[in-house]
């Protein structure tokens, strides 16, 4: 199966991976279902609201220091700006990077451009933001409001390409479109396979590594040295010229499969780029698989074997003293799905039960037409088969989950879902970082955070005692399967 980079924009990933987000049963019912054509999308009696997929793709590339997005959109669209504008403030001043050409603008879509239409207005803002901020791209992306009367970004974009000398793409990432917000990442990377990258010029002893923010950037720079490469960590705090030079890099490797299908599989099919298909660096088998696989790539396994002996030497026995403490604990877990899944292995390894998982979707395959690796992982090595439903980040059901199943600690990526925990009276810890648990050494700080979270309970008590629910008793009471509307596997 190869990645639709030729096409106009991405596919949903609804259509494209067959990918849902309404699911009630079990983590093997869920891959015995795979195997049978589904699992099919079951739709819910009751929905919140959910994260839109055009602040997946705009937060990414905001992240480029010398890129420009103008969001062809409503004022209220643009509170993506605000999530992004400190931190990549913050990450830049700490790498001595200059973000000035960088900027995120929007159109402020108003009721009477609904009705007429603001194609001419969007291609002021865009000349403006050129004259003013001089960045060397600008991404023009799409929004609800824009798709929905139909304007056309393609033509606003070929016409402005003949009067600016910089490359300039548009971002077809409509939050209407899908309702699974990882379909923003793609869009994001489709324009950047389009419109950033060039063929190779020579390659390169780079690796490109898809992630958020790269808060490893030392530790793996360290470690790929054993190997003689260098790391390029996408796309936070990279610059245009650097990513039109992803075709010369030697490989490609992810911290999350959900995030790096399209540009890996996509890198790999246009330009020859491995993509290195393993688990993610989450824990010891993750970690090992990760860079062992890389080095195969490479031609450099024995290097890679003997770093990874000494590092076992130096934190296994410490991290078997961890799991002698946490062993027996049961949790339940709710992230997107590659975090999902490489944490709910992490856990496993430290003896921690997992009694129930959320999955924010669920992505029956990636871009190269297999299971995502850390599903299969699961499905062959949990020594559980416990209960697991998708769902994408809908609290309400979260809250009775937690509720029904009593776990000894709540795992989540977002707080705004880790808080729900902490109100019941669950101690929850937030993995926000996506170096948390990496490698060896990282496993060994998470073991001991939660053993911290586990201990010292006051504050999660004695928030549950001054907090008041909105949720009736019958709710809580409620088995969560009933909430989509063709039911579903009793979990």
């Amino acid at each position: 199966m190869g990645v639709s980079f030729r096409g106009r924009e991405s596919e949903a990933r609804e259509s494209r991976l067959g990918s849902v987000t309404g699911y009630c049963g079990t983590l093997r019912g869920l891959y015995a279902e795979t195997g049978c054509g589904g699992p099919s999308d079951r739709q819910r009696c009751y929905s919140q609201a959910s994260l839109c997929s055009a602040a997946c793709a705009l937060s990414i590339l905001s992240y480029i220091t010398d890129a420009a997005i103008v969001h062809h959109s409503p004022s209220g669209c643009a509170v993506t700006a605000m999530q992004v504008s400190n931190n990549k403030d913050q990450l830049a001043a700490k790498l001595g990077l200059d973000n000035s050409k960088s900027c995120y603008v929007c159109t402020d879509m108003n009721e009477s451009d609904t009705v007429f239409g603001a194609t001419e207005n969007l291609r002021e803002v865009v000349l403006e933001t050129y004259r003013r901020y001089k960045p060397n791209a600008i991404f023009v992306a799409a929004s609800c409001v824009s798709g929905v009367i139909g304007e056309d970004l393609g033509s606003v974009v070929e016409d402005l390409k003949e009067e600016l000398d910089i490359p300039i793409a548009p971002i077809h990432c409509e939050g209407f479109k899908s309702k699974i917000w990882a379909s923003g990442f793609d869009a994001a990377f489709h324009a950047i396979l389009n419109s950033i990258v060039k063929p190779p010029e020579k390659k390169r002893n780079i690796v490109n590594v898809i992630n958020f923010f790269g808060g490893a950037r030392k530790e793996i720079t360290e470690i790929f040295k054993n190997l003689g490469v260098e790391p390029l960590f996408l796309l936070s705090n990279t610059n245009i010229e650097q990513l039109s030079r992803l075709s010369e890099s030697v490989a490609t490797v992810s911290t999350c499969g959900t995030l790096g299908t399209y540009l890996g599989n996509g890198l790999q099919e246009k330009y020859g780029v491995p993509y290195v298909r393993s688990l993610q660096p989450h824990g010891i088998a993750g970690f090992e698989s990760w860079l062992v696989e890389l080095a195969k790539a490479l031609g450099k396994e024995a290097e890679a074997r003997e770093y990874l002996a000494l590092e076992k030497e130096k934190y296994l026995p410490k991290i078997e003293e961890a799991k002698k403490k946490l062993t027996g604990l049961r949790a339940v877990i709710g992230m997107g799905p590659g975090f999902n899944f490489n944490t709910t292995r992490a856990l496993q390894e430290l003896g921690i039960e997992i009694v129930y998982s959320a999955a924010w979707h669920f992505d029956k395959q990636y871009d190269d037409g297999l299971a995502p690796a850390a599903f299969k992982y699961l499905v062959d090595h949990s020594p559980n088969d416990y209960n697991l439903s998708v769902n994408d980040l809908q609290n309400q059901e979260l809250v009775n989950i937690l509720k029904r199943v009593k776990p000894d600690i709540y795992f989540s990526r977002h707080v705004g879902s880790t808080v729900w925990a902490m109100k019941l009276g669950i101690p929850a810890l937030c993995v926000y970082d996506e170096y948390a648990i990496f490698g060896y050494r990282g496993l060994l700080n998470f073991a001991y955070s939660i053993l911290d979270i586990v201990t010292n309970r006051s504050f999660t008590e004695n928030l549950s005692k001054r907090v008041k629910l909105p949720y009736t008793d019958w709710w809580l009471k409620q088995n969560n399967s009933h909430f989509l509307i063709d039911g579903g596997v009793t979990a």
